[in-house]
């Protein structure tokens, strides 16, 4: 009877539960995925590497050291005194220095390929399932005709056609000047990066198209969608305020899930001569330029290749726990 009197006597505060915005749910939920969260520092830190990759070279990309080919790890230029950390490659260039350069330029094409292509497919898929009929139909079928060419044949063509013939497509000047200083480029070697990144964006909007399209098809036809259109909002005011902000959980998991595919898809190219070319470093072609040196120096493909395996498997990572995190069903 006492016991029951205690429970009785509780104010309303004590027994109310903590509520939780949106934001902190997700968060609260993220950080449970332990994999997700070790991931999310190992990119961190492959980020910060690249953001400073000026700063942490010891040496110009393109400096050649003659007579010191394949130098030990931790050599010391005599005439400097500055220290080749990880040796030099078949040609006397330094190869922290490229390496950290190359993570930049990697990196870079990966989040902008990302996030031009998500942009241009929410604001497709947005438009195809708001409006439907005709216009839905065209969309839709031109998307399912480009997802059934395979993907890395036609990103071969592509770059191999783009990247060859400098008039076909023009860049104006100052983007190739924003390009250049983000990935510490000369406007004239940013132009490849550039036509990667618009490469990987024309194909990689299809699936954010998608996600968005089938999203905004579920949403159109809710009570709050007709309030709002009965209240005079515009079409362009309901998809922006409503439909978009509401269909971004697939969307955000999706352009995560994307950044590990355009690591190594820009890598691929890289390596079998399509992509960015030799002095430019990246991953890909730093790889390459190890096949013929492959047996008598084993370990070499790993310096490339681990960081391009870090950030694919890191991103991957992250988009599932992301997944995980933006899944309304999960109560935990």
């Amino acid at each position: 009877m006492a016991d029951a009197t205690k429970v009785a006597t509780l104010s309303a505060e004590a027994i109310t539960t903590e509520e939780q915005t949106p934001t902190q749910l997700v968060m609260r939920r993220f950080r449970k995925h332990r994999m997700a969260m070790f991931a999310l520092v190992l990119i961190a830190i492959v980020f910060l590497i690249s953001l400073f990759a000026k700063q942490l070279s010891p040496f110009e990309v393109d400096e050649l050291m003659v007579g010191k080919y394949f130098a030990p790890w931790g050599d010391v230029d005599e005439a400097t005194g500055r220290v080749h950390y990880m040796g030099t490659d078949n040609i006397g260039r330094d190869y922290l220095s490229r390496l950290v350069h190359a993570g930049r330029i990697s990196l870079t094409i990966a989040v902008f390929s990302v996030l031009i292509g998500t942009i241009v497919g929410m604001a497709v898929g947005a438009y195809a399932g708001f409006y439907g009929g005709t216009i839905d139909s065209v969309i839709s079928r031109f998307i399912e005709f480009l997802l059934t060419i395979p993907t890395l044949p036609l990103l071969l063509i592509l770059s191999s056609m783009l990247i060859r013939n400098e008039d076909l497509i023009p860049i104006p000047a100052p983007i190739l000047y924003g390009a250049g200083k983000l990935m510490l480029l000369a406007p004239y070697q940013a132009r490849q990066g550039v036509l990667i990144i618009l490469i990987f964006a024309g194909l990689g909007w299809l699936a954010s198209a998608q996600l968005m399209r089938g999203s905004t098809l579920a949403l159109r036809e809710q009570t709050f969608i007709e309030a709002s259109k009965s209240l005079g909002a515009t079409d362009m005011q309901v998809i922006f305020k409503h439909m978009v902000p509401n269909s971004m959980a697939p969307i955000i998991v999706e352009a995560s899930l994307a950044l590990g595919g355009y690591i190594v898809f820009e890598a691929a190219l890289s390596f079998l001569g399509f992509g960015i070319q030799d002095p430019i470093p990246t991953w890909g072609n730093m790889l390459a330029a190890t096949q013929t040196f492959m047996l008598d120096k084993p370990w070499l493909p790993l310096v490339p290749g681990l960081p391009i395996f870090i950030c694919a498997l890191a991103f991957n990572y992250v988009g599932d726990g992301l997944r995980d995190a933006l899944d309304p069903r999960l109560k935990k």
